[in-house]
């Protein structure tokens, strides 16, 4: 893709070398004369998708993934970018309240993962439990994004939830709706009831840009009947809310606190897996509720995952590096090995 010109005379390109690579070359011309230079930065992950990649072609690359939750392995899958960058169609598609073949995002096709797998391994003697939460953190508060009035429609007066650590170092959220399903047909009901009261403002930068993290929860409980071994595991996907320049979102007011609460818990997941990658003997996950809800899931015994969106708007060219580096850091984090949660 190629970036329109800029003040200062800048434009840049992106491509994309391999399915792990990403190439972005901007173009520096003077104010004075017409001298110019390319500087370029190359980034290496694990897979790359481009403007053409589809929502199967992502969803195909962690199923895998997702599907060793139900083995009993705690997985989290995050999308990180700046805001207007796509975190919440990647996750959830263009409309949850009208789920299609095509564009659904990585939650639907996760739950659909879920309980085909699930029928699966009843030959294997397998029977699951599973029940689903979903919850978004808005201003540093927790609420319940399953709560709704009769109307289906955010409520004025929602319930801040309280994050409780337990004596085992686990953290609990009391009073949070936690639903069992039993068909992915009950869980997008969920997914349209969540759609319905989450935080979101139109700004300059994005049409409907989500004001607050969500993390949709899946808790699997498996037992098997023939051998009477247990599993027990939690799927995490979680949708970031943007990082935002206020200046060129032209947040003002409510979407200026917002926006500042957003970029404070941003960089307090920044700090944790800096403090992860550095080996710190202290990592301060209680500087947000986000880092704070996510520890058991970023401490260590849990397969993590994260995409980063990124613009290809010329406007949006600093961001958009500043993200890839930010990836770049998470790749190279080794945050330990899962263990599968099973007991006989």
């Amino acid at each position: 893709a190629d970036g329109g010109g800029a003040a200062g005379g800048e434009q840049f390109r992106v491509t994309f070398p391999s399915d792990e690579t990403v190439r972005i070359d901007t173009v520096k011309r003077s104010n004075i004369g017409k001298a110019s230079r390319i500087e370029s930065n190359e980034f290496t992950y694990n897979r790359c998708f481009g403007p053409a990649s589809t929502q199967a072609d992502v969803f195909n690359e962690i199923d895998g993934l997702v599907q060793s939750a139900l083995d009993g392995y705690n997985v989290c899958v995050f999308a990180y970018g700046q805001t207007g960058a796509g975190k919440t169609y990647t996750m959830e598609g263009p409309n949850a309240a009208d789920i299609d073949a095509w564009s659904k995002g990585v939650i639907p096709r996760a739950v659909e993962r879920i309980f085909t797998y699930a029928d699966e391994q009843k030959e294997r003697g397998w029977q699951f439990t599973i029940k689903c939460s979903f919850l978004e953190i808005y201003l540093e508060e927790v609420y319940d994004l399953l709560i709704t009035t009769s109307g289906g429609s955010r409520s004025t007066t929602r319930a801040k939830l309280r994050v409780q650590q337990e004596r085992d170092n686990s953290v609990s959220i009391p009073d949070l709706t936690v639903e069992d399903v039993h068909a992915p047909e009950t869980v997008y009901e969920l997914l349209r009831r969540a759609s319905n009261v989450r935080a979101t403002a139109s700004t300059h930068s994005n049409i409907r840009s989500s004001r607050s993290h969500s993390v949709f929860q899946m808790w699997l409980e498996g037992r098997n009947t023939e051998s009477a071994k247990t599993t027990a595991a939690v799927l995490n996907l979680v949708d970031l809310a943007g990082s935002e320049r206020v200046a060129r979102s032209g947040a003002v007011e409510l979407q200026m606190k917002e926006a500042q609460a957003i970029n404070r818990s941003l960089v307090a997941l920044g700090n944790v897996i800096r403090a992860i990658a550095e080996k710190q003997a202290h990592v301060s996950f209680r500087e947000s509720k986000l880092t704070r809800i996510l520890e058991p899931y970023l401490g260590g015994n849990c397969k993590t995952l994260m995409f980063v969106n990124v613009s290809p708007d010329q406007a949006d060219v600093s961001e958009t590096l500043s993200s890839l580096r930010f990836a770049e850091k998470v790749n190279a984090t080794e945050i330990g090995r899962a263990t599968r949660q099973v007991s006989s």
